[in-house]
């Protein structure tokens, strides 16, 4: 809704505007993103308009236990940022699969310039353990490459689908 500017609960958007992006869909409603490039806050707005708007009251719906708890995280990154300017970096945890995927991209490209799997291996986890560990009675680094290779192609073929739906 249009608020006062002065009103305290009011969302003055200049105070925003370095991160914010509005995007209008075929019905017409604002989707929004807060975003420095590396973090983004995504509001969906459902009601009225933030664009043209010097100053607006936010009205957020949580209903019941299990849809809530995932709308409260976004909820207190805006928070954040409309307090102090700036993204906390306490609330974007890093995610620890984004390492894994992108050696898999490293590999995906390797394969495509058409290095070999051992040579894979040794831009991955150097020369001297490949030239150890490659025949030794083990086979767990071949393994381990055998693995991210794998997984290259199946991301390639269109796994990477999957990452975005695992996010939700």
């Amino acid at each position: 809704m249009p608020a006062d500017p002065a009103d305290p609960d009011s969302l003055r958007l200049e105070r925003l505007a370095p991160w914010l992006a509005i995007a209008a869909d075929d019905a017409g409603r604002e989707h929004v993103v807060l975003s420095d490039g590396w973090h983004h806050i995504r509001l969906d707005v459902e009601e009225g308009r933030l664009s043209g708007a010097e100053a607006v009251l936010l009205h957020y719906r949580l209903c019941g236990l299990a849809s809530a708890e995932a709308r409260v995280l976004p909820l207190r990154r805006l928070l954040e940022l409309c307090r102090h300017r700036r993204f906390a970096r306490s609330l974007f945890p890093r995610d620890p699969s984004i390492a894994r995927g992108i050696v898999m991209l490293r590999v995906h490209d390797a394969l495509a310039a058409g290095a070999s799997q051992r040579e894979i291996g040794a831009v991955l986890f150097g020369d001297e353990r490949v030239r150890h560990e490659w025949s030794s009675a083990s086979d767990s680094l071949r393994s381990r490459v055998r693995r991210l290779v794998r997984g290259a192609r199946s991301l390639a073929r269109g796994g990477y689908r999957e990452l975005l739906r695992r996010r939700r």
